[in-house]
């Protein structure tokens, strides 16, 4: 008599170029392409992909389930109850993006082309627009939970990023956080023109972040964790970059698969 596989379930939201749920690239994204294998290579369990948008699915993450997600940075707060693979591929980092014709608003909180992101909120000059419960980085993290909520427009619905690039290409929003291949790609998407926006790296961010596979922090999670650690160490120097290389415009895919030979060679958290 057969015994029954452990229903896995997997936790995504469309976060192009990583997943990318409508299109005509559906279901290409790097993580897309990761989680196929993932899930080829762990025959043991009867997987299952929900969609959920990045607020649910971190609640799921923090019951007693079964759940993991293949998009998560690691961060202290979440570390408390989740259980993190080592990480699978870097990404560029997210930053501040603008309308050409809103830059001048900028350029007063600019060093060295990067933008002082606490000054340009204590401004108060406008709302930013963020995904609600989205890390983009501890020392990012850290700086939202101290702005006043007057100032962000946090959006929780599942086409987060485009929604909040419509309101920008609209007026309604000047600032927006986010990744600029995802931008790029949802801009293309929506037909809106890309050389009308402007990308801001953050002052104080390192130039990639790194994200894992995170279970709940469960028996069956720290199990399914250490069976994806083994998959990904094999995986995650020469085949992964080339998976979210793909995405990049020529001379910024270059520069990233340089950059990612040296990835891992002191692990990061």
């Amino acid at each position: 008599m057969a015994v029954a596989k452990e229903r896995l379930t997997w936790l995504l939201r469309d976060l192009p170029p990583l997943t990318i749920f409508e299109g005509s690239r559906k279901g290409q994204g790097a993580v897309d392409q990761l989680l196929a294998q993932l899930i080829e290579q762990l025959p043991e369990y009867d997987h299952s992909i929900l969609r959920v948008n990045r607020a649910r699915a971190m609640q799921m993450l923090a019951e007693p389930s079964f759940t993991c997600d293949p998009t998560l940075l690691w961060t202290p707060e979440r570390a408390k109850f989740i259980h993190f693979s080592v990480p699978s591929m870097g990404t560029l980092s997210n930053g501040l993006i603008v309308r050409k014709q809103d830059a001048a608003m900028v350029e007063p909180f600019l060093v060295d082309g990067k933008v002082d992101l606490k000054a340009l909120l204590a401004s108060h000059t406008s709302r930013l627009g963020m995904v609600a419960e989205r890390s983009y980085s501890t020392p990012v993290d850290i700086l939202l939970k101290a702005t006043p909520p007057d100032t962000l427009t946090p959006h929780y619905g599942n086409d987060a990023v485009r929604s909040l690039l419509q309101m920008q290409n609209l007026g309604r929003l000047k600032w927006l956080l986010g990744y600029w291949p995802e931008v790029r790609y949802l801009a293309g998407e929506l037909g809106q023109p890309l050389d009308a926006l402007t990308f801001y790296p953050i002052q104080g961010m390192a130039p990639y972040q790194f994200i894992h596979v995170g279970c709940s922090d469960t028996a069956q999670g720290r199990e399914a964790v250490s069976h994806i650690d083994e998959l990904l160490l094999k995986m995650r120097d020469a085949h992964l970059p080339q998976l979210y290389a793909e995405w990049l415009d020529e001379q910024t895919r270059e520069t990233y698969l340089l950059d990612a030979q040296r990835f891992f060679v002191e692990d990061h958290p």
